[in-house]
């Protein structure tokens, strides 16, 4: 292994800890019907109205660059024996 592939790898790594918590954040979108009935939540208020610009939206935002950089690491790491052989 060249020293490119170890930080290549160790890069990867990363990403997918990284996403893992980034997947555990976001909410899940499960709250609709009888749970919110029983619950008692409600999306009419001011912050229900605006969440998805908030927190929500940025942690998908995240999410999605993550997955492209760890797509693009994949093929990096896969690609890298064909050049250094």
């Amino acid at each position: 292994m060249t020293t490119i592939e170890i930080v290549t790898g160790i890069l990867l790594l990363l990403c997918c800890v990284c996403l893992i918590i980034l997947c555990l954040c976001q909410d899940s979108r499960a709250q609709n019907g009888m749970t919110s009935a029983i619950t008692g939540a409600s999306s009419d208020s001011f912050y229900g109205k605006n969440e998805g610009r908030t927190k929500e939206a940025k942690l998908i935002k995240a999410t999605k660059v993550g997955i492209t950089i760890f797509f693009v690491l994949t093929l990096v790491l896969n690609a890298l024996p064909l050049f250094f052989n």
